[in-house]
């Protein structure tokens, strides 16, 4: 049995065979692979793309998909080992995982982190749990990294530029009013250096680094595939011949639990917004995000606008990234 909860977890090969299959099911294929199946969708943070492309691929695969919110239309659910559950907390995920392996083929969680210490956060703590109890294949619908955002945008990169070995990609951060989670900068990083693309990231100060072990991945990937890896905190550096830009927001990992203290120094970088100056330097680059954006904070209405900006095709790609590893794994179970 195996497990989607991180790219690291699979080889490139096997990542592009789900790419190659996702591809069958953009033009049109179909196959009920999970006729007679069942995938719990446990969502405890927001989500509108996630959750309508999972639930419509389950479907469209001939599958049910069961949608639980804990602490909403679902009880809350305790993680920690030996504790007294005289809180808040209604169950344990000891039972509820293997509850619902019994109903379920497959479970999917999106678990983000508390955004209060971050050496807790790190621990992916929730999915992990279910990993553990669960007795079928579990997916990781973003926790700290956001796997199928990666296949995603992969797919649409490979749409838009083809192989994409030794091709320049750009990571940049960018403004928003809140701190956000690194999930989806973590995984740009892992995706693009698994395939073997010359990966520059942008950020303000050393403050916003990413965590060390995803910087350390993101340097053994690029070695054994082939590209590269390096930061800057230069703009005109990191856009300068970049061919892909990919934008996201996250807060400084230093000052996880102490916001307050973070946001004056996060406002005097308003300036890292993406906008067509800064895509001026680029090499004719294209700009995608991951979605949700706040227009004219982290992007201009211009560059989201513009012809070179693919993500809608990304955000449509999660649909048949997901059916392609839905199937996956199924067949190794």
């Amino acid at each position: 049995m195996q497990h989607y909860i991180n790219t690291t977890d699979w080889s490139q090969s096997e990542l592009q065979s789900m790419l190659d299959l996702a591809n069958q099911f953009k033009q049109g294929e179909t196959k009920q692979s999970l006729k007679g199946k069942s995938v719990a969708l446990l969502f405890f943070n927001p989500s509108m793309r996630t959750r309508a492309s999972f639930e419509l691929g389950v479907s469209q695969m001939g599958g049910t998909a069961i949608v639980l919110e804990p602490g909403k239309n679902a009880w809350p659910i305790e993680f920690d080992l030996g504790s007294t559950m005289d809180g808040d907390t209604e169950e344990h995920i000891i039972e509820v995982a293997q509850v619902l392996s019994r109903y379920c083929d497959m479970i999917a969680v999106r678990a983000f982190p508390k955004f209060e210490n971050w050496n807790d956060d790190r621990q992916d703590k929730v999915i992990k749990a279910f990993k553990k109890y669960a007795s079928v294949p579990i997916i990781n619908m973003e926790t700290i990294t956001h796997p199928c955002q990666e296949l995603a945008h992969m797919m649409a990169i490979q749409e838009k530029i083809g192989k994409p070995q030794n091709k320049k990609y750009l990571l940049t951060w960018t403004y928003h009013p809140k701190p956000l989670n690194t999930a989806v900068a973590n995984s740009s990083l892992l995706i693009s250096t698994k395939f073997g693309m010359d990966v520059t990231l942008l950020c303000p100060n050393e403050n916003y680094l990413l965590d060390k072990r995803y910087m350390d991945l993101a340097k053994h990937q690029s070695e054994e595939s082939g590209g590269s890896f390096k930061v800057t905190h230069d703009i005109n550096e990191g856009y300068e011949g970049a061919e892909i830009v990919y934008a996201k927001s996250w807060g400084a990992i230093p000052f996880f639990g102490n916001w307050e203290k973070e946001k004056p120094m996060r406002d005097q970088y308003k300036h890292f917004i993406v906008n067509q100056e800064k895509m001026n330097l680029t090499n004719n680059g294209l700009f995608s995000h991951c979605l949700p954006l706040r227009r004219n904070v982290k992007a201009t209405d211009e560059v989201m606008d513009a012809d070179y900006c693919f993500a809608i095709d990304e955000a449509e790609n999660r649909l048949h990234v997901q059916k392609a590893m839905m199937q996956t794994l199924v067949q190794k179970t």
